[in-house]
């Protein structure tokens, strides 16, 4: 039987490469910084990693999860409620949920799972989930394990959402569902007004964090701090594996009823391993280094507001963006691929982004700044980037 499917699969990679949609993966022989080392030897700087706060390689967070494996062990072989649940795991969870203002949290293997475990445990078919059109993938399917009714929204768009939750008034329970930073386009969700709207037509709110925790408001809490909304939004999705460390790891956090129905019931949670104790030590040091200093927050606004400014007077196009991804819009998906392929050579590594991770004929290059980013770092990426888009004949 595979002979055929076999040829099949053959097609469909052939169709993909042919329509330049193919993707490569480049090997990093470095640990995750601003300047990485590929396999082939060269250094580059790296301006795609969700390393936004440049924690990746942190020797705080190195020495916190080496000290954990020597006091708790590699893993735990076990799902939380058999024997997966360490004092640490409590710790972390506590933490995290006084970061954000919340009442309660549950741990997750990754925000994937975190999103794909949360709606079905909670609403069935008299309910609804409004969403906004541009949410993750791992929101999609989330919402696709779930029976409740489903509404759509335009991105960001208040006014469609008030549309969706008048058809939805019928439904016992309605969520208003959200990114709060899309991550393609870099923009910020209008949770302020989203929340406003939730209150008239007495819905529910969920906002997904994980590329708006540690890089937006002040002290990097998110949309929540950045709107003065924290305590209204009801549910809150994110993750260790990007500004928190880089490493892996989701959480949920937020009414304690919820979270604790999601203990007896969330799928991913009762099914999955515990997260790994080095992982949960290092989280831990993490959340008291974030309570400690802005430092590293002001270094992100800062580098973000530069690169920004400087490479719209360059002449190029981006998406309006408040976080720190910079979407630097190529719209030929060859054009991304060539482009990026260009700014290797010239040590910057980016990635080109397109369908089916875009729409069509909205190709891009995915700049994401990081505090461990210098303004010589940035001056060379700017400098590249003029020097590539003139040669490929885009500014």
């Amino acid at each position: 039987m595979y002979g055929k499917v076999k040829l099949h699969l053959q097609q469909e990679l052939k169709a993909i490469a042919d329509a330049g949609l193919f993707k490569n993966e480049r090997i990093i022989v470095s640990p995750q910084d601003a300047l990485i080392k590929l396999d082939n030897g060269k250094e580059v700087l790296n301006f795609c990693a969700n390393n936004y706060l440049g924690l990746s390689s942190n020797p705080a967070l190195i020495e916190a999860a080496h000290e954990t494996l020597d006091t708790h062990g590699f893993g735990m072989s076990s799902v939380r409620f058999i024997c997966g649940t360490t004092d640490l795991h409590k710790k972390l969870e506590e933490k995290i949920a006084r970061f954000f203002g919340t009442e309660d949290t549950i741990l997750y293997a990754a925000c994937f799972d975190a999103n794909g475990g949360v709606f079905e445990p909670l609403f069935g078919e008299e309910d609804a989930i409004i969403s906004d059109s541009l949410n993750h993938a791992s929101i999609i399917d989330g919402v696709r394990l779930c029976k409740a009714q489903r509404f759509r929204y335009a991105n960001a768009d208040v006014a469609d959402l008030e549309e969706q939750l008048k058809k939805a008034a019928s439904c016992r329970f309605r969520i208003i569902v959200t990114d709060g930073v899309f991550s393609m386009d870099g923009n910020v969700a209008p949770v302020d007004k989203i929340c406003s709207l939730a209150e008239k037509y007495d819905a529910l709110v969920m906002v997904d964090e994980c590329h708006s925790a540690g890089v937006v408001g002040n002290t990097g809490r998110g949309v929540t701090e950045l709107y003065n909304i924290r305590g209204q939004v009801d549910i809150i999705t994110g993750t260790l594996g990007k500004a928190f460390g880089g490493a892996i790891g989701g959480f949920t956090t937020g009414r304690k009823e919820i979270i604790e129905l999601l203990r007896q019931r969330s799928r991913p949670y009762l099914f999955s391993n515990s997260i790994p104790p080095a992982i949960v030590g290092a989280g831990i040091a993490l959340f008291d280094m974030m309570n400690v200093t802005t430092e590293l927050q002001d270094r992100l606004h800062q580098n973000t507001d530069f690169f920004r400014k400087e490479i719209v007077r360059a002449g190029f196009t981006i998406k309006p963006s408040k976080s720190a991804i910079v979407a630097i819009m190529l719209f030929d998906a060859r054009l991304s691929q060539d482009f990026a392929a260009a700014l290797l050579e010239e040590g910057i590594y980016v990635i080109g982004f397109y369908y089916p991770v875009v729409p069509k004929g909205e190709a891009r290059i995915r700049v994401q700044l990081s505090a461990a980013h210098t303004r010589e770092n940035l001056e060379q990426a700017i400098n590249a980037f003029i020097k590539v888009g003139k040669k490929l004949q885009v500014i």
